[in-house]
């Protein structure tokens, strides 16, 4: 998705990012696109129609603790 000759603007990242790993989270975000409000550009690329699909999955935070963060991940086109 990425344009030629200019900066790509965030949801190009979020894109390209999905499309490269599979999926990405709001930490994921932060540290590898500097991309800080996700959920933001994920509902601009839903209204762009992207087929974005979403889901909790667990993680453990700094402490040992379970806690589940929003996973995003571009699906299926009909």
């Amino acid at each position: 998705m990425t344009m030629t000759n200019s900066k790509p603007k965030q949801v190009e990242r979020v894109v390209d990012y999905m499309t490269q790993f599979g999926s990405i989270t709001q930490y994921e975000a932060i540290r590898d696109l500097g991309v800080m409000r996700l959920a933001s550009r994920i509902s601009e690329l839903r209204k762009m129609g992207f087929p974005i699909e979403d889901s909790m999955v667990p993680v453990k935070n700094r402490f040992g603790e379970t806690c589940h963060i929003k996973q995003y991940r571009l699906g299926k086109e009909n």
